[in-house]
C-alpha cells in the first residue's frame, strides 16, 4: 500500500498509462497482454474502504478493454505496491480481501449491480524487497492440510500475479529495454555507486531513444530524485531537472557520493579495528569485556577509544576506565 515515500514515488510512476502498459507487456504473461487494447487504459480512484475491516486502501487501479473469443469486455488491473522490508505471508488473504472490497466498491458506486455480474480483475503484486518473494500466490494453497476432494470445490480460490523486481537479471531487463525496465535496473543496482551509475546511464539511453523522450524524461527524473532521497544520497538534487540534459552533473554528484562513502567506510573500519584492539587489552587486564562495556566500545569514536587506551594501565577497574 502507498503509505511511505517510496510507495508514493511508484504510485506517481503508475499514474501514467505508458508505464502501466510497459508493466503488463514486459512483465505479465504474454497471453494476457495480447488481449488488451492499451489505447483504452483508464485510471480509477484506488482510494476506498474495505467492507470487512474499514481499512483504507490506496493502490493503483486501471481498466482496459480486453477481447477474447470475439467479445470485448472491460477488465480492471489492480496493482498492489508491496515495498515492505519483509515478505508478507498473508498476501493471498490480503489480496482476496482487497479484490472483494474493490468489487463491493464498484457495486456501491453504481458501476455494476449484483444481478449484472462482477467485472474481471487482474490482481498484480509489485514487490521490490531484498529477500525473494516466498508467500503463496493463491489463497487455496494456504489451506493446510489439503482438503479432501469433496471439500475442494468449497474452498476459496484467488491467485495474484507476482512481479518480483529482484528476480530479473540485468540481461533480462536489457531485453525489455523500456523506461520501466530501466527503473527496475536502478532499483536492483545495489553493488555500489558505480553500479548505480551504470544503471542510470542505461535508462538515459532508453529515454533518449523514446519517441516521447521529453515526457518520459520528466517522469523518470522525478522518480529518480525521490529514489535517491530515499537512499539517503548526499548529493545536490535541486538542479536536477532532466536526466538527458543534466546527466553529467548527476554523474559528478554520484562520484562525489561514492568517494564520500568510501572515506566514511575506511574511517569506520579504522574505528572498528581500534575497538577490537582495546577489547583485547581490556580482557587482558580485567579478565572480561561484559556486554555493557562492548556497547560502549561500539558507540565510541576514535578520540574516545584512544583516550581509554591511554588510561587503561592507570584505571583500577573497568567501570572507572569507561566512566564518562
Amino acid at each position: 500500500m502507498a503509505s511511505n515515500h517510496h510507495d508514493i514515488a511508484y504510485k506517481e510512476l503508475f499514474s501514467h498509462p505508458e508505464f502501466v502498459q510497459q508493466l503488463i507487456e514486459g512483465f505479465a504473461p504474454d497471453d494476457i497482454a495480447a488481449l488488451m487494447d492499451f489505447s483504452t487504459l483508464k485510471q480509477h480512484n484506488g482510494n476506498y474502504v474495505t467492507p470487512l475491516s474499514k481499512e483504507k486502501i490506496e493502490d493503483v487501479v486501471w481498466s482496459v478493454d480486453a477481447t477474447w473469443y470475439g467479445v470485448t469486455q472491460r477488465i480492471y488491473v489492480y496493482i498492489l505496491l508491496e515495498f515492505q522490508s519483509r515478505v508478507d505471508q498473508r498476501m493471498p488473504l490480503r489480496m482476496m480481501h482487497y479484490v472483494a472490497g474493490f468489487h463491493d466498491h464498484l457495486i456501491k458506486n453504481g458501476v455494476t449491480k449484483p444481478n449484472e455480474g462482477l467485472p474481471p480483475v487482474f490482481p498484480v503484486v509489485l514487490y521490490n524487497g531484498a529477500k525473494r518473494w516466498s508467500a503463496e500466490q493463491d489463497i487455496y494453497d494456504m489451506i493446510k492440510p489439503q482438503p479432501p476432494g469433496f471439500l475442494g470445490p468449497y474452498q476459496p480460490h484467488l491467485r495474484y500475479y507476482l512481479i518480483d523486481e529482484g528476480r530479473y537479471s540485468d540481461e533480462e531487463l536489457a531485453i525489455r529495454n523500456t523506461p520501466l525496465s530501466g527503473v527496475f535496473g536502478i532499483e536492483n543496482a545495489n553493488k555500489g555507486r558505480e553500479d548505480l551509475q551504470v544503471a542510470v546511464d542505461r535508462i538515459v539511453a532508453i529515454i533518449t531513444a523514446d519517441p516521447n523522450k521529453e515526457r518520459i524524461d520528466r517522469i523518470v527524473t522525478r522518480w529518480l530524485k525521490r529514489h535517491l532521497e530515499r537512499l539517503g544520497a548526499k548529493v545536490d538534487l535541486s538542479e536536477l531537472n532532466s536526466l538527458m540534459e543534466d546527466r553529467n552533473m548527476l554523474a559528478d554528484n554520484l562520484e562525489v557520493w561514492a568517494k564520500r562513502e568510501r572515506r566514511e567506510g575506511e574511517a569506520k573500519g579504522e574505528i572498528k579495528g581500534e575497538a577490537k584492539l582495546l577489547k583485547r587489552l581490556i580482557i587482558s587486564k580485567y579478565g572480561q569485556c561484559p556486554e555493557w562495556a562492548q556497547d560502549k566500545l561500539n558507540a565510541a569514536d576514535s578520540e574516545r577509544l584512544g583516550a581509554w587506551a591511554e588510561h587503561i594501565f592507570d584505571a583500577e577497574t573497568l567501570e572507572k576506565l569507561l566512566s564518562e
